[in-house]
């Protein structure tokens, strides 16, 4: 039997997992059975189940009469086997969830066999390393804080307002904004309890909390041989530290300032040694970037930079994993015109956005001129309370950000999905809104302002 391990991060197989994983396998009683490990959120596992189609059989020579079994980290099984999931590439193909994170699951991961990884699969944590690598860094403690008292003291040296955050995950879980010292343990203790339901670990680390930010974040793609980037992400339309609206470029930078920060994050991601995509996000504020952190997977927001670019990231990232090199020079990236995401998410934003669970009536996708939707939602389609309210993403690109924004929303205008409530009427209302069109805005934004 062979087997590959393709991840977005670190390989995911606690003891449990590899138990559940090796008697699926011997009830496929098949000796022709390729594993495949796809680690990812699940709207980008979208993109790495078109891309692995595409291209397995050729990067790892799978026969054709050899049936696949893929298996998905992040997720449980009765999402996994959902009916939009079950992807076959002649043959069988099934699921199982990889569960949890750990260091010894790595290791017995690649006891089942031959690995292939994608994304990095050392111990490092990419919060921490950069303060050595000249780059400006938010102030913050040096790594995962436990003892409350100790983090009070880190906390005050810092100075209030300080942000607490969960060292195993993003999307605002396990993240906390503390004003004040007498606030500071109670929401330490409920940010360690979150990050250990949402992440299955609850190390937390602080840093300095800012009034006035922007989200500015990096697309790179590094192999051994050289590390280039895709340029530039805003995402600095969020609610509680969740990410609503992306664009690519930020309508708030020149180029002085992207060329120095574009050279200041690969040089740091040449200096740290790391392969694969990833993305480097900063916080920008008053003319100043700051590093926040390293996500070392493929983001939710990505395909606004595959829009301006025309490159495939998840083809990228499979085939560094594969040759250990990117295949792309820094010359052959050069974006063009604007791109705009918007997550479409079961939430009722009237109601303090309330999740909105249930079976997915009538479904009308909108489509055109650089129009692209990413999800894999249709007509009978059950949204469940129990996962990331995220059903889809409407992506639309355009010669400059004003014929972007003219696009999008006529796009929401013909996306219908009935059953369900959806954050659609939302959107329509941020892109007209004279803020987000001026660009005058904040990661603060909605949650100051009431917009709906």
């Amino acid at each position: 039997m062979k087997k590959h391990n393709f991840s977005a991060g670190p390989c995911i197989l606690p003891q449990e997992v590899l138990k559940q994983a090796s008697e699926s396998v011997l009830n496929f009683n098949n000796d022709n059975l390729s594993l495949i490990e796809i680690s990812h959120r699940s709207k980008p596992f979208v993109d790495v189940m078109e891309n692995a189609k595409r291209l397995v059989r050729e990067l790892l020579s799978v026969p054709k009469n050899y049936s696949i079994l893929f298996l998905q980290g992040g997720a449980s099984l009765e999402f996994l086997m959902a009916p939009y999931n079950l992807l076959s590439i002649n043959g069988k193909c099934g699921y199982i969830n990889t569960g949890a994170w750990s260091e010894k699951a790595i290791k017995e991961a690649k006891n089942l066999g031959e690995t292939l990884i994608i994304g990095d699969s050392s111990d490092r944590n990419y919060n921490y390393i950069p303060k050595n690598l000249n780059i400006p860094v938010v102030p913050g403690s040096e790594g995962a804080l436990m003892d409350p008292a100790h983090a009070m003291i880190i906390a005050s040296e810092i100075g209030f307002p300080v942000l607490i955050k969960a060292a195993g995950g993003g999307g605002g879980k396990g993240m906390k904004i503390v004003n004040e010292e007498k606030e500071f343990e109670n929401l330490f203790l409920t940010a360690k309890t979150e990050a250990k339901k949402y992440f299955g670990n609850d190390e937390v680390y602080i840093e300095k909390f800012f009034q006035n930010p922007r989200h500015i974040e990096v697309q790179i793609l590094a192999g051994k041989n050289r590390v280039v980037h895709l340029h530039e992400r805003d995402c600095s339309v969020q609610r509680r530290h969740q990410k609503l609206i992306e664009e690519t470029p930020s309508p708030v930078l020149n180029n002085e300032v992207r060329k120095d920060l574009f050279e200041k994050t690969v040089n740091m991601v040449e200096k740290i040694g790391y392969m694969g995509a990833g993305t480097v996000e900063f916080i920008y504020e008053d003319g100043k970037f700051y590093f926040l952190e390293m996500n070392t997977r493929v983001q939710v927001e990505h395909p606004v930079t595959e829009m301006v670019t025309g490159i495939d990231i998840i083809k990228e990232q499979i085939w560094i994993a594969f040759s250990d090199d990117t295949a792309l020079e820094q010359s052959d990236i050069n974006p063009r015109g604007h791109a705009i995401e918007c997550r479409i998410n079961a939430e009722d934003a009237s109601k303090n956005f309330q999740p909105s669970p249930g079976i997915i009536g009538m479904c009308h996708q909108p489509s055109g001129f650089r129009t692209r939707v990413d999800g894999a939602i249709y007509q009978g389609y059950k949204v469940t309370p129990y996962y990331d309210s995220m059903i889809c993403k409407l992506i639309c690109h355009g010669r400059n950000r004003s014929e972007a924004i003219q696009r999008m929303n006529r796009s929401l205008d013909e996306f219908v999905i009935e059953g369900i409530t959806t954050t659609i009427p939302l959107h329509k209302k941020l892109l007209n809104h004279k803020k987000f069109i001026e660009s005058d805005f904040n990661v603060g934004w909605i949650d100051k302002e009431k917009i709906i």
